[in-house]
């Protein structure tokens, strides 16, 4: 019986590569969290969850298209927008085209914090993204980033609606 092989290990570039990224997904988060938690207290994802409600069509998704936007599981969703709920910037209704799918639904005092919450988000992720990056590497960047999420996933990655 042969011993147990050791896995493939990362090495050379793409260790120092991998080690870059892990740390930018441990780092970024973290301070988009502790930015919009102190000045809006939001989270992250619960502001990711209003901005996508607030460019919906009539400010309204199924709870199942919300969660793919979100790339979170319903679970995950439901809890968010229970939250947001009590906070009164998001309701629930049955969607009355078919009562199967409920609809969040962004109310007028969710849409005032998001816009409001919106300005000093956006400075400090062009500030911690967006700045460090030539014109060429944020076109990159978008390419790498999609290619990434589409290999975990093949849903489409969201983006904003064209206008």
């Amino acid at each position: 019986m042969s011993p147990p092989s050791e896995p493939a290990a990362l090495s050379g570039e793409k260790l120092e590569v991998w080690a870059s990224l892990a740390t930018l997904l441990e780092r970024l988060p973290a301070a988009l969290d502790a930015q919009l938690q102190r000045d809006s207290g939001l989270t992250h994802f619960e502001h990711g969850v209003l901005y996508a409600l607030a460019t919906a069509p009539d400010r309204t998704l199924r709870m199942s298209v919300l969660a793919g936007y979100a790339s979170s599981t319903l679970s995950r969703l439901s809890r968010a927008v229970t939250r947001l709920e009590k906070k009164g910037w998001v309701r629930r209704v049955i969607d009355p085209s078919d009562g199967r799918f409920t609809l969040a639904v962004l109310t007028d005092a969710g849409h005032d914090t998001v816009v409001a919450s919106s300005p000093a988000h956006e400075q400090l992720v062009d500030h911690l993204v967006f700045d460090a990056l030539t014109a060429a590497q944020v076109r990159q960047l978008g390419v790498i980033s999609r290619r990434i999420a589409e290999a975990i996933d093949a849903a489409p990655v969201w983006r904003p609606p064209a206008g």
